[in-house]
C-alpha cells in the first residue's frame, strides 16, 4: 500500500495548494494565501514527523484558523489523512463522512475513504464509497459551465481535470474490484462484484467482475443468478470464453437447453486459438490452461451427445477430451465417468470398464460412483427362473 499512500497524499496536496495552477481537483477548491496564519500552520503540520505532535498541531489549526471560511474542509482532510496513517480507520470514516457533509463532491475525500476501506479490508464500505466516488465523477462530467467561464473553456478545463485525476480513478476502480474479489463468502462476493459492474460499467474490470460473479454464484449454488449474470455477460461479450464454458457445462450436465450447450461448447473451441493470454501467466501456463479449456468444451459436447443418444459421437468427443483434462482430477474423472456410460450404451463393455477404472483412479466426487459401476459390472447378472 506504499504507492497508494503516496497517491492519496499527493491528491490531498493538490486539493489544498496555495497555487491556483494546482486547482485541478474535483470538489471545492480552498485557496491558502501564502504567508497567512493557515499557510504557516499547514507548513508546520506537514513538516512534523512525530505522530503525537502532528495531531496536536492539527487540533490547534482546527480550533483556530481552521474554523474560518472553508478551512474546516482542510482541517477534516488533515484529520482523515492522519487517522489513516495511524490505521485508525473507523475514526477516518467518521471524519470523512463529516467532510462529505461539507463538500459532497470532494473526490479527494472519496479517494481517502476508499484507501481506508481497502486497507481495513472492508468490502462493503469499498463498494459504498466507490459508488459515491463514481457519482461525484458523473456530476462533475455533467456540470454546466459556471457563469464566468464560456462553454468551450469549461469543457477543456473538465478534460484537463479528469486527466489530472486519471491515476486516482484507475486506483479507485482497482481497489474496489480487488476488495470485492477477495471476499471469501461466494454469494456475497458474487453480489458485490455484480454491484461493481453496475457502478463502473466502463471499467476495464467490469467484464472480469461479472465473470467472477457468475462462477461465484455457481459456487454458492445459486443457479438462477449464475444464469442471469453469465447470460448478461455473453450478451455484452459474445466471445467470452469463461462464460461459454460455464454455460455449456451447466446446460449439458443438467440436460437442458442442449442446442445452446452444443453451440456454446463449439464456439468456445473456435475462439480458443485467438483468446488473449491473461496477465501473469507464462506461455507454458497459458498453453496448459487452453488445453484444459478445450477439454472442458469437448467433455460438454460429449455429454450433450449422450443426452441426445448419439453415443458414438459422445465417445469420440470424450476420448479427445481425456488427455486435455488430466491436469484437473475432478474434470478428468467426470469425463471418464461419462465416457464409461457412452461405451456401455454402445455395448463396448471392456472399454467402458477401463473408463470407469480411470474415473475411480483419482480423488473426486466421481470416485465412489465409478467404483460402484465397476462392482456392478463384475457381478454376473442373475438368470431368471424358467
Amino acid at each position: 500500500m506504499r504507492r497508494t499512500g503516496w497517491l492519496i497524499r499527493t491528491l490531498f496536496v493538490l486539493a489544498y495548494s496555495t497555487s491556483p495552477a494546482f486547482a485541478q481537483q474535483i470538489g471545492k477548491y480552498v485557496p491558502i494565501q501564502a504567508g497567512s496564519e493557515a499557510d504557516h500552520a499547514l507548513t508546520e503540520i506537514n513538516a512534523t514527523t512525530d505522530a503525537a505532535q502532528k495531531l496536536v498541531l492539527i487540533d490547534k489549526f482546527a480550533a483556530g484558523a481552521g474554523k474560518e471560511g472553508d478551512y474546516p474542509l482542510v482541517a477534516d482532510g488533515l484529520y482523515v489523512d492522519y487517522y489513516i496513517g495511524q490505521k485508525n480507520y473507523d475514526k477516518a470514516f467518521e471524519i470523512g463522512d463529516k467532510l462529505f457533509a461539507l463538500d459532497p463532491d470532494s473526490f479527494t475525500n472519496a479517494m481517502n475513504m476508499i484507501r481506508a476501506a481497502s486497507e481495513k479490508g472492508d468490502a462493503d464500505r469499498l463498494i459504498s464509497y466507490g459508488e459515491k466516488a463514481q457519482a461525484i465523477l458523473k456530476r462533475y462530467k455533467e456540470a454546466a459551465a459556471p457563469a464566468e467561464i464560456d462553454a468551450a473553456q469549461w469543457a477543456q478545463q473538465k478534460t484537463q481535470t479528469l486527466e489530472a485525476n486519471k491515476d486516482g480513478i484507475a486506483y479507485m476502480q482497482q481497489a474496489v474490484f480487488s476488495g470485492a474479489y477477495q471476499v471469501k463468502d461466494a454469494g456475497k462476493r458474487a453480489a458485490l462484484l455484480t454491484k461493481f459492474a453496475q457502478i463502473f460499467p466502463d471499467s476495464p474490470y467490469a467484464n472480469q467482475a461479472l465473470g467472477v460473479a457468475a462462477t461465484s454464484y455457481q459456487q454458492a449454488q445459486n443457479a438462477p443468478k449464475m444464469l442471469e449474470v453469465a447470460s448478461g455477460l455473453l450478451a455484452k461479450d459474445p466471445n467470452n470464453l469463461g462464460m461459454l464454458l460455464l454455460l455449456s457445462d451447466y446446460y449439458s450436465e443438467k440436460g437442458e437447453q442442449l442446442d445452446k450447450a452444443d453451440a456454446y461448447a463449439k464456439k468456445a473451441i473456435a475462439v480458443l486459438p485467438t483468446a488473449k493470454k491473461p496477465e501473469g501467466l507464462s506461455d507454458e501456463q497459458w498453453e496448459q490452461q487452453k488445453a484444459l479449456q478445450k477439454g472442458l468444451a469437448l467433455s460438454a459436447l460429449g455429454q450433450v451427445n449422450i443426452q441426445k443418444k448419439d453415443n458414438a459421437q459422445a465417445a469420440e468427443n470424450l476420448k479427445a477430451a481425456a488427455p486435455l483434462l488430466k491436469s484437473d482430477d475432478g474434470s478428468y474423472a467426470r469425463n471418464q465417468y461419462r465416457l464409461g456410460f457412452a461405451l456401455l450404451n454402445l455395448k463396448r463393455n471392456v472399454e467402458a470398464k477401463e473408463a470407469f477404472t480411470q474415473a475411480a483412479s483419482v480423488n473426486s466426487p466421481y470416485k465412489g460412483p465409478a467404483q460402484d459401476k465397476l462392482k456392478a459390472m463384475a457381478t454376473p447378472a442373475k438368470r431368471k427362473a424358467s
